[in-house]
């Protein structure tokens, strides 16, 4: 199983060996309505080979990101080195200077440009953007606008292997962008649906509420699914919001978060602490 393509704010890879053990016996269908870095799409993918997946996200530039990975990967590639051979030799005032000045090309221009490039400037911008984030900007004309990240790449911006594995794997899997209530899934006993929302705390990095209503729309789809094995994740705000969520059970798992929700001190940022909750079907 190769890594995520990028790096993503809530992302699931340091979690998934704790869903291990919860895992159905078998996947013919897969559903992923919240996408983002797709950590659990990788392990599905990679251990059970449905025949079908279906992911989606309501962000279209990340949608846009996978589309031409699968579909035009000779060009996204040829983009993405053309990136990288010009900022690798820059130094790292010389590549901060880089990073906005493409970022801001890509809030302006792109409307000039294919959605090749397009999708192969921003998976650049992500992979030399701060830590994962994925911000818009009133000052990008409401696109990525992410600041730099620390900019010491050493020999490459990004994996081309990854990227392969990734052109491979997304083949066989359809990727949509709508609202998640949108999406028709079937309830068979060899489907797999894995619910991530924002956290109900939170906005999407990318300025989507999801509220407590929308929430409980969630929470009670996850709920009537008879035959489908069900994942939903989320924080446990210890207010009793998960309390009813019988079928379902519940897996409490502890984390320290070190970026994006760290705890702000009078010198500083410093790692916070939080409980993230599984909510699952046991059929098998």
């Amino acid at each position: 199983m190769t890594k995520p393509l990028f790096m993503w704010a809530g992302g699931k890879t340091r979690l998934l060996k704790h869903y291990l053990p919860y895992m159905p016996n078998k996947v013919e269908a897969y559903y992923e309505p919240f996408f983002g870095g797709g950590a659990v799409y990788l392990y599905v993918m990679a251990t059970y080979k449905p025949k079908h997946a279906i992911i989606n996200d309501i962000n279209t530039s990340i949608t846009n990101i996978y589309i031409e990975i699968r579909d035009n990967i000779t060009e996204f590639l040829s983009i993405l080195d053309e990136l990288q051979a010009a900022y690798m030799p820059k130094s790292k005032e010389e590549r901060k200077a880089y990073y906005f000045e493409l970022r801001n090309q890509h809030a302006y221009d792109f409307m000039q440009w294919s959605d090749t490039k397009e999708a192969a400037v921003l998976y650049f911008l992500m992979k030399t953007g701060f830590n994962g984030i994925f911000q818009i900007n009133k000052n990008t004309n409401g696109r990525f606008g992410t600041p730099s990240g620390l900019l010491n790449q050493k020999e490459r911006v990004y994996d081309k292997d990854i990227v392969l594995y990734w052109n491979r794997l997304l083949q066989n899997t359809e990727v949509i962008s709508e609202d998640w209530s949108k999406l028709t899934y079937q309830d068979t006993s060899d489907t797999f649906i894995f619910f991530d929302p924002p956290y109900r705390d939170s906005f999407t990095s990318y300025g989507q509420s999801f509220d407590d209503t929308q929430q409980t729309k969630l929470l009670d789809k996850a709920k009537s699914f008879t035959k489908a094995d069900v994942f939903l994740s989320n924080r446990d705000g210890n207010d009793g919001f998960f309390d009813n969520i019988s079928p379902l059970n519940k897996l409490y798992i502890p984390v320290t978060y070190t970026a994006g929700r760290r705890r702000q001190t009078a010198n500083g940022f410093e790692a916070k602490n939080a409980v993230e909750i599984l909510l699952y079907t046991e059929r098998n």
